[in-house]
């Protein structure tokens, strides 16, 4: 029989042997995608260089990362495994549970005030548009599709088709009829919400793979069309001078009618960031009060019902049709909401704001944040958008890499590597338990562990 330093020494050699496999792997792998570069000099002809201090850097981080996976990670997933299941949250869950939500809504409420406290107005403006406002827009984009995929289980890899609908939506009117932010703000989403429709009704029979591949062309269908109905859109040069929303008629100009000058203020664009941040904010905390009052009224426990075995669903008498049909609708609802909101930040849209990577981008949001759970989805963007904006300012890198080095090219692969870090630790995302819609006598935390299909 083995003593225990024999075990460990053989799985210390183990983790070895496979971290310098997956190294190995790797450098094959990233060796012609980011060993090697192609530039263009100056008589534009195509120049082969190379990266290697970033292609060994990466492949030394990807090895470290197995050896560590196999001495440590591994083990623990293996103990935890053989743990017994519970159903009683511990203390630290029932506190985080009760103070959680409400710091964070407060913190998001102060947050703009935070920011200009601590990095000034001329700082401001940077982490207030480009985190805030960004993150809260695919905060409201999560929630609204995990309406369809978290609650009613409809997999839709077209969301992204909603959103370009309610975007073009409003550019068009407000260019064209010179209507108000407000008066096209519901209209867009009631577009949307029609577009949603017209969806459900080919799908309603189709469910998994064949679901999703039918909302995938669908998605590239309204991207088709953006582009190539240039007498209505444009096409690829888009459209631009979309009127940007106001203060109760008062616009965020440096004209002597502008916001700054009828409240004797020294004009800053800060004033309309901050009026944005508080639109997309009371747009999204409507998008999560809407979604979790329905959860608890029939329509809601219908499209869980449905998440979890739909011929069961039938057979109880529940009108499938009307289910798919209305969880697609609310879906496409609140994502032409963000669509009108995006079109009015920007003030220019394109085709190429529409792509399926955004599709991708918002499900992946559903799917790591656990689907069904709210705070889940508004962590995960967090992460994820707000990883990609800080990686923008990683400037630092450059002075290791070389000054050509962009760090945001490489956030899809970070983001790849996340992703299969949480599907190891959290395969269920990163919040897999939920309170019930309803409930008898006492409110009870149901655990992943006791749900069949596992979303919690």
């Amino acid at each position: 029989m083995a003593t225990g330093a024999q075990k460990k020494r053989v799985d210390a050699v183990g983790a070895l042997r496979d971290a310098a496999l997956t190294g190995l792997l790797a450098f094959g792998l990233l060796l012609p995608m980011i060993g090697f570069q192609t530039v263009t000099d100056i008589r534009d002809e195509l120049i082969l260089t190379t990266r290697w201090p970033l292609l060994l850097a990466l492949v030394a981080i990807t090895a470290a990362g197995r050896f560590i996976y196999s001495i440590a990670i591994e083990p623990w997933l293996a103990r935890r495994a053989l743990q017994p299941p519970t159903s009683a949250p511990s203390a630290w869950r029932n506190l985080f549970s009760k103070w959680f939500i409400p710091f964070a809504i407060g913190f998001v409420i102060a947050y703009p005030i935070i920011v200009i406290a601590t990095a000034g107005f001329g700082g401001a403006l940077k982490w207030i548009d480009n985190f805030g406002i960004q993150i809260l827009i695919y905060v409201m984009l999560g929630w609204g599709l995990n309406i369809v995929v978290g609650l009613a289980g409809l997999l839709d890899l077209g969301y992204v088709a909603f959103y370009a609908v309610g975007a073009y939506s409003y550019a068009l009117l407000a260019t064209t009829f010179g209507l108000a932010f407000w008066i096209l703000l519901p209209l867009a989403g009631i577009l949307a919400s029609f577009w949603g429709v017209l969806l459900g009704f080919p799908v309603l029979r189709l469910r998994g793979d064949y679901l999703a591949i039918v909302t995938l062309a669908f998605g590239e269908i309204i991207r088709l069309i953006l582009i190539n109905w240039v007498a209505l859109t444009n096409g690829y040069a888009g459209i631009t001078g979309i009127p940007r929303p106001s203060f109760f008629g008062i616009p965020f100009n440096a004209n002597d009618n502008g916001f700054a000058a009828v409240f004797h203020l020294e004009f800053s664009p800060l004033y309309r960031v901050i009026f944005l941040y508080y639109v997309i904010l009371g747009l999204a905390l409507i998008t999560c009060f809407v979604t979790v009052r329905l959860r608890r009224l029939p329509i809601g426990r219908a499209w869980e019902a449905l998440r979890e075995d739909e011929i069961a669903c039938r057979s109880l008498g529940i009108n499938t049709t009307n289910t798919k049909l209305t969880a697609f609708a609310m879906g496409a609802m609140f994502a032409g909401f963000a669509g009108s909101f995006f079109a009015a930040r920007q003030g220019f849209i394109s085709p190429e704001s529409f792509t399926f990577l955004e599709s991708a981008t918002i499900l992946s949001i559903v799917v790591l944040g656990g689907m069904g759970s709210q705070l889940g989805v508004a962590i995960a963007a967090i992460v994820m958008i707000g990883g990609t904006e800080i990686m923008r300012q990683l400037d630092f890198l450059k002075d290791i890499f070389g000054p050509t080095f962009d760090p945001t090219q490489y956030r899809m692969l970070l983001f790849g590597f996340a992703m299969v870090l949480v599907m190891i630790w959290r395969p269920r995302g990163l919040i897999s338990t939920r309170e019930p819609s309803v409930f008898l006598k006492q409110r009870r935390i149901i655990s992943v562990d006791l749900v069949k299909e596992g979303h919690g």
